[in-house]
């Protein structure tokens, strides 16, 4: 039996490191949009250089957009396209089932 290409190509993407908890982050955001400091500070073991990477492979994906807005000084913020947020529907299923199954070890931070 042979795999199905597209769900193959599927996780090729949302296997690479962070690119799904990104959909997710971004889903859950007001109007599914952020900006890269935000991002930076939420999720929390990602460098500056892996959140750059992996925004630029969302937006070669078509699943986030980039927004720059001129003015002083220059802003810049991500969203999802509409293929993004359809990701991030099919993807609820899925965080529900890990809040169901997946055991956490939650440790105290003082």
């Amino acid at each position: 039996m042979k795999v199905c290409p597209y769900l193959e190509s599927c996780f090729e993407i949302l296997g690479r490191r962070w690119n799904g908890l990104i959909v997710h982050y971004l889903s859950n955001c007001p109007n599914s949009t952020a900006h890269f400091s935000d991002m930076k500070r939420d999720l929390n073991d990602i460098t500056p250089r892996s959140l750059s990477l992996k925004l630029t492979e969302l937006v070669e994906h078509d699943l986030v957009v980039k927004e720059v807005t001129e003015g002083t000084p220059v802003t810049i913020s991500y969203h999802l396209s509409e293929k993004g947020q359809k990701l991030a529907i099919a993807l609820q299923p899925v965080h529900k089932w890990a809040q169901e199954n997946i055991e956490l070890e939650l440790t105290n931070t003082k």
